[in-house]
């Protein structure tokens, strides 16, 4: 039988993990001890600490979510789409991939990406609406979107929605008062990014087809490993690689073989919410793999993680570069055992791992937008199509595009990364990805791509709460038609245009180097934008 989770190191941290140790670390963090990240972030921790049980209390969700798939199926209705941000959806999106099993994300406002999911057979699709708080403005939005488009087709809107959110949020009174089909209730303990296995996971991947019992199964395996006060705790040897060099605040994450499709994006979000802020953290990467330019060289700043088979993890990385940790083990057990090696992070950068105070600033920045509806500014350049804005200097005594690309790029210092943000069509413009590896190569440091305004719930907080290192190229596009929002003032086209816009502001009143692209014709801008960065 294969070991069902290993975790090694290229470089020891004997120190450390013998710290955690001693300080009962593992087995406090299962017992749900809300003291160790210091009375600052106690009173957070407090209500946060529920994942740690999860592989037990969310057994009872399954007998629910399987009689509500057999009842739809029989139904004739088996197209699930998942209207969700950050992590209602990240996580469904790992599981769904890895199983193979058909789910539709719709994390995103562009109007392309909802306009083709509203295309989609609506006679065979339920919608399961997933939010936290209730109030998220993406996917309330999406849910208009549906609920307009069910009507206009003459289906019953109620009899298609399935909700999942906390007891007392306003989605959950919607969806009494509207009589949606159901509503699924989280536990509101769980923080949204260590709710892999919770229903935000699981109520949207089980009502696609995939056995869900089999991920509980998986992390309960591993429970009282990760639970453990050992120095051969995956989880608190994780934990050391993660955070134990503070010359090292880059992580690396490239899948060498494990097949955890996605996976990288998920953990993407949980540690860069968890851990940046204050000024510190750790910026995760999602990497292409082990041919990433950030792991053939030598970056002086970032540990590679690499994603092995399971029960294939030795003395070997899969080829990335030095220091590394490589984590082998199946699904549930890797959901289990990041989150608990993050939590732990936490604790040794000495930052609450479970708030994530800088992420409204964007929301606010975009809410006040859409209040005003300002013309927009005067772009800077204008060239073939392509509008360049910087904020403030970056574009001084500069008159091309080619010459906006290298005055943002010479920003780029010996401990800085690059993020690239694109608010764009995911799947008609995904081809646009390939630029974070020629970009990597091109600055000679780590650099990130993220969908907009997906990325706002994931690595948005690390960009204004973590070190001030940040580069970003923002990238957005006019789409030739808009989709309503019914009930509300304006449009897809203008809320993803205020998202972006109000996310730039924040970033440049923070003093970082933002240089905004605009594609007034995103079906030719695209390409000519890839030839640019490349």
């Amino acid at each position: 039988m294969r070991d069902p989770l290993r975790v090694t190191t290229s470089r020891q941290y004997d120190d450390l993990l013998s710290t955690l140790v001693s300080d009962k670390v593992a087995s406090r963090l299962f017992s749900q001890d809300s003291t160790l990240w210091g009375p600052d972030a106690e009173s957070e921790a407090s209500i946060r600490l529920s994942w740690v049980g999860l592989a037990t209390s969310s057994r009872p969700l399954l007998a629910e979510i399987d009689a509500l798939r057999a009842q739809l199926w029989s139904e004739g209705i088996d197209r699930v789409v998942l209207c969700g941000m950050g992590g209602s959806s990240l996580a469904p999106e790992v599981v769904s991939r890895t199983y193979d099993v058909p789910l539709e994300i719709l994390d995103s406002t562009n109007p392309n990406v909802v306009s083709r999911a509203l295309a989609g057979d609506l006679r065979r699709t339920v919608v399961v609406v997933s939010s936290k708080s209730g109030g998220t403005l993406e996917t309330d939005s999406q849910r208009r979107a549906f609920t307009a488009a069910f009507a206009a087709a003459g289906i019953d809107a109620a009899s298609r929605m399935v909700v999942v959110t906390d007891p007392g949020s306003g989605l959950e009174k919607l969806a009494v008062d509207s009589g949606y089909r159901k509503a699924f209730l989280a536990d509101p303990h769980v923080g949204g990014r260590y709710s892999a296995l919770a229903a935000f996971g699981l109520v949207p991947t089980g009502l696609a087809g995939v056995d869900i019992a089999e991920l509980l199964d998986q992390a309960d395996e591993v429970t009282a490993t990760l639970a453990a006060d050992s120095p051969d705790n995956p989880a608190l040897v994780l934990a050391a690689a993660l955070a134990g060099d503070p010359g090292r605040d880059k992580i690396g994450i490239a899948d060498v073989g494990a097949g955890l499709v996605g996976f990288a994006d998920w953990a993407e979000q949980l540690i860069a919410e968890s851990t940046g802020k204050q000024g510190q953290g750790r910026l995760p990467i999602a990497l292409e793999g082990p041919s990433a330019p950030e792991v053939r060289g030598s970056t002086h700043d970032m540990v590679a993680a690499a994603l092995a088979p399971p029960g294939e993890v030795g003395e070997r990385s899969g080829g990335v570069g030095e220091p590394w940790v490589a984590v082998s083990g199946t699904l549930g057990a890797q959901f289990l055992t990041w989150e608990t090696a993050t939590a732990v992070a936490g604790r040794i950068l000495g930052i609450n791992p479970f708030d994530q105070p800088d992420v409204e600033s964007a929301k606010q920045a975009a809410r006040g937008l859409l209040d005003r509806q300002p013309a927009p500014e005067p772009a800077q350049i204008t060239e073939n199509g392509v509008e360049a804005r910087g904020s403030d200097g970056l574009l001084d005594g500069v008159d091309t595009i080619s010459g906006a690309v290298e005055a943002l790029l010479e920003k780029v210092g010996d401990d800085d990364y690059l993020a690239v943000m694109a608010y764009l069509d995911s799947k008609r413009d995904a081809s646009l990805h390939g630029v974070r590896e020629a970009l990597a190569s091109r600055t000679e440091r780590p650099t990130t791509f993220g969908w907009g305004p997906r990325f706002l719930h994931s690595t948005g907080q690390y960009h204004k709460g973590g070190p001030p290192q940040g580069v970003f190229l923002q990238i957005t596009s006019t789409e030739a038609t808009d989709v309503e929002i019914p009930d509300r003032p304006f449009g897809l086209g203008v809320l993803i245009a205020a998202q972006a816009t109000g996310d730039a502001a924040v970033l440049a009143e923070n003093g970082r180097p933002v240089l905004r692209l605009h594609l007034q014709q995103p079906s030719t801008g695209v390409a000519a934008i890839k030839e640019l960065l490349r």
